[in-house]
């Protein structure tokens, strides 16, 4: 299969329109190491060059089990991306967050763990309205400059939060994120808004994360499939599967229609999916997240697939342009939003 390259954003890197997330590699998904790494092998031969990782994942096993898959040789043709905020441990409370304090720390973790001397890639993992942004891209740039780190991106930062990052970089002479990863998929489609056209604005790479929507886009539901809320994800998070409400409903039934629209267009709908998150001129690469081989097959064909005009127009009717199916869906809720006491000062 012909794989087409990207650059990620305006570095020049060249990365592959799929990359390999490893969320549910370790205790939060496929506990077999030496399964995983058969499927991050597999992963690397189909022509997957980019891997997306985080240190909470499974608190630092999933990063073990890339730096395993990577070390007999593999590290140097692999752009490899890691993330940084998560909690890292249950009592204290300075092992998490954006903090000069963590980011130094936490970064030499990473690198032990990745069995590597440097990250083509550091993310923040989610905004932290307690540090200043100088603060944490402050930090950042010291280790792209130590040469641990080779560039720097966010991870479902709002819009106006990515702007003030790149004009804090450019006031202040620090290095800039230069790519941004946003939840997006066929059913979550809000950042159209506002996120991508900034990012294309300000020249930045887009990783999109969940494209096909925890799940909900994988040809298990609907159909005269299993209903959604009997699904391993429903008990991590239940209102994202919960039946009774009117928001998720719906959610079924556009993924009837899009299960239609794939057969018309002789795609599986994991197909489609992949394919509309790639086919948006402003995105990068599509994150995948297979726990078996058999996921991770069933997403390779999306390597070399887009979409044409026709179908996208198909897909604007079923859910328009720039909306989530289910608003509350943004992947990070604002606390100025869910904290009643900011609302009441």
């Amino acid at each position: 299969m012909a794989i087409s390259y990207r650059e990620l954003g305006s570095t020049g890197v060249k990365v592959s329109p799929l990359c390999l997330g490893a969320m549910m590699f370790g205790a939060w998904g496929n506990t077999d190491h030496e399964d995983s790494i058969r499927i991050i092998h597999r992963a690397l031969d189909a022509g997957i060059n980019f891997i997306d990782t985080a240190d909470v994942y499974s608190r630092g096993e999933s990063e073990e089990i890339v730096g395993e898959a990577l070390a007999g040789g593999r590290r140097d043709s692999v752009v490899l991306a890691t993330k940084v905020h998560g909690k890292m441990h249950d009592d204290d409370p300075n092992q998490f967050g954006n903090t000069r304090r963590w980011i130094v720390q936490e970064v030499e973790n990473s690198l032990r763990r990745l069995k590597t001397d440097w990250i083509d890639l550091y993310q923040i993992h989610r905004p932290e309205l307690d540090t200043d942004i100088d603060e944490t891209l402050g930090a950042l740039t010291d280790l792209v400059r130590a040469g641990k780190v080779r560039y720097i991106g966010s991870s479902t930062f709002p819009p106006g939060q990515i702007v003030e990052a790149q004009w804090v970089a450019q006031r202040r002479g620090r290095e800039r994120f230069v790519c941004e990863q946003p939840p997006y998929s066929l059913l979550h489609r809000a950042i159209e808004a506002e996120v991508l056209p900034v990012c294309e604005k300000h020249r930045m790479g887009v990783i999109a994360w969940s494209p096909l929507a925890g799940g909900w886009l994988s040809g298990k539901y609907g159909k005269g499939g299993q209903s959604p809320d009997t699904s391993r994800r429903a008990q991590m998070m239940p209102s994202r599967f919960d039946m009774s409400l009117a928001a998720n409903q719906a959610k079924l039934q556009a993924v009837d229609a899009f299960t239609n629209l794939a057969e018309q267009s002789g795609m599986t709908l994991i197909e489609l999916a992949l394919a509309f998150v790639t086919t948006h001129p402003a995105v990068t690469a599509a994150i995948i997240g297979p726990r078996t081989m058999g996921q991770l097959e069933s997403q390779l064909p999306a390597l070399s697939q887009t979409l044409d005009a026709q179908t996208l127009d198909r897909i604007d009717e079923i859910v328009a342009p720039g909306t989530n199916v289910k608003a509350d869906e943004r992947g990070w809720d604002p606390p100025w939003l869910t904290d009643s006491a900011l609302r009441r000062r």
